[in-house]
């Protein structure tokens, strides 16, 4: 059995998704996978909060930015999937995935496999829910044009995509070890999306099984990405 390690970087910005999260990754029906998470926390109170739920935790370094809390943290569990594992699944802690993500992940034997989260969005003027997935609509480009997937798409099994968020992303290590997750500073964008256009300039594919569908836990999110300094 290919081996994975389940996990992402986290902060006491996500306390509120703790308890449901440390008892869905703990039961995923996959047989060979550890759990890692990487907490960037200014100090050690959220760390021993993790490990009160039976989870495996690394204190990771704090900056003032997100992005760069993010990035480093992220980084090491890159690295220890590279070092230890076939696979990482980058499983952020307010994603709810369905208990058989792993096995339906690695039946496509893909490198890179996205499922399905929403997040909210202003469309119109109006807050709409949006897959965190993205089709391309022109390929003329070194940077694609794309749109999110719309409700026809969703549902229907294995699509490629070009673009998606990092919430429940299983990746190859063969893939780890050609990218390094980063940002940059005079753009307004995390890691997910510079990870994307890595893939996407070094011509490897993104799939998405549009039939796995997390839940996200946004509507009792007590913070706004807005409102934390990237």
């Amino acid at each position: 059995m290919k081996k994975v390690l389940v996990g992402c970087p986290t902060s006491f910005h996500k306390e509120h998704s703790l308890k449901e999260y440390s008892e869905s990754i703990k039961n995923l029906s996959y047989k060979n996978y550890d759990i890692l998470l990487v907490d960037n926390s200014p100090d050690d109170k959220y760390t021993k909060k993790i490990k009160s739920f039976g989870l495996k935790v690394k204190k990771g370094p704090y900056f003032e930015s997100a992005r760069e809390r993010i990035v480093f943290s992220r980084n090491i569990l890159k690295d220890e999937a590279i070092k230890n594992y076939d696979y990482f699944l980058s499983l952020e802690q307010d994603v709810i995935p369905p208990k058989n993500i792993i096995e339906r992940m690695l039946n496509h034997e893909k490198k890179v496999i996205t499922g399905i989260y929403f997040a909210r969005n202003i469309v119109k003027g109006k807050k709409v829910l949006m897959p965190l997935v993205y089709k391309e609509i022109n390929s003329n480009k070194k940077l694609p044009d794309m749109r999110s997937l719309n409700e026809l798409e969703i549902g229907n099994g294995l699509i490629q995509v070009v673009s998606c968020g990092l919430g429940c992303v299983l990746i190859h290590k063969d893939v780890l070890k050609k990218i390094t997750f980063r940002y940059e500073k005079d753009k307004d964008a995390f890691d997910d999306r510079f990870f994307c256009i890595d893939l996407y300039n070094k011509n490897i594919p993104i799939y998405c099984d549009t039939s796995i569908i997390c839940k996200h836990l946004i509507l009792n999110r007590p913070y706004q990405w807005r409102d934390i300094k990237k």
